[in-house]
């Protein structure tokens, strides 16, 4: 069984900034390249933070209303400070959290959610940039056609993995729906069948309609 990795899934043709880009630099390339966010890099391409649309709304949100009341007072101590900021070395939240390539989907998604952030500048091991990671890219892994996820369940857990006879068990998936027919030797197969085919890239569920011939999890009548 092999997961997607983010090597996989991530952009390797990345726009990026030195920290001295102005304002209007970035602002231009984020609407010329329909991106929300990228990174600011140094001249070993080494990430030294992103700036988001987010970064840049600030200015707009701390301009004054058309009856001169300012909003600056309104925004959080960093947006103020971004709200003056001309380049994106004053813009850029920093430092980035970054990913690897060999980095699991599991892996980004959680250090998305941890960091609350929508996307990952992705570096090598000299710590360089060599993509960007977004949670776009990571829900690709759920548009997995249905005769992949069964096939992989079919070859790599049920027959290699488990070791259960071909036609023993009958998988079928819909929408990433995976239902499991059958019979298998023992009971503790079951739990380990349905753990193994939910880490599968694409799975949505997983609804096990299995028979065993041996109970292996019953417990022994006590001794007399």
């Amino acid at each position: 069984m092999r997961h997607r990795c983010v090597s996989d899934l991530m952009t390797t043709s990345v726009v990026r900034v030195r920290r001295s880009a102005t304002f209007k630099d970035v602002a231009r390339l984020i609407a010329e390249n329909d991106i929300t966010a990228l990174p600011v890099v140094d001249a070993q391409d080494h990430p030294l933070g992103v700036v988001s649309e987010h970064d840049l709304m600030a200015k707009s949100a701390a301009q004054a209303e058309p009856g001169g009341h300012l909003l600056a007072a309104d925004l959080q101590p960093a947006d103020r400070a971004k709200a003056t900021a001309a380049t994106a070395g004053d813009l850029m939240t920093s430092p980035p959290v970054v990913a690897r390539p060999q980095w699991s989907v599991v892996e980004a998604a959680r250090a998305m959610e941890q960091h609350h952030v929508k996307r990952l500048p992705v570096v090598d091991d000299t710590d360089r940039l060599v993509g960007i990671i977004s949670r776009h890219d990571l829900l690709r892994v759920f548009l997995r056609r249905d005769r992949a996820i069964r096939e992989e369940i079919q070859e790599d857990i049920l027959l290699h993995t488990l070791d259960i006879a071909p036609g023993a068990v009958r998988v079928t998936v819909d929408a990433g729906r995976v239902a499991l027919d059958g019979t298998v030797e023992r009971r503790s197969l079951v739990a380990v069948a349905e753990r193994l085919c939910r880490a599968v890239d694409g799975v949505i569920s997983v609804d096990a309609h299995l028979t065993w011939e041996q109970d292996d999890l019953e417990e022994p009548p006590a001794a007399p």
